[in-house]
């Protein structure tokens, strides 16, 4: 299991997602994100436009999710508390 938050998955906060694979991990975060663009949350509509930016350019999203996957790849397993 990794650790990472919102903004380092180009949103707006810390809240933190934890998650077995990158793929479960971007899941996590979109669905923050629209779950906190349908609250009103300013901060993460203005995140949410800047990936929409990104998805108009095919070649740009994909280098963005490559080097967010790199960096989800680079970080260590959380530790488990039990």
């Amino acid at each position: 299991m990794k650790t990472m938050t919102c903004k380092q998955l180009g949103g707006a906060c810390d809240l933190e997602f934890h998650a077995e694979t990158f793929e479960e991990m971007a899941e996590l975060s979109r669905n923050h994100g629209m779950e906190m663009v349908k609250q009103g949350d300013e901060s993460h509509y203005e995140a949410m436009n800047i990936m929409q930016e990104l998805m108009n350019t095919p070649e740009r999203i994909k280098e963005w999710m490559e080097t967010k996957e790199e960096e989800f790849d680079d970080l260590p397993e959380d530790d488990e508390e039990e």
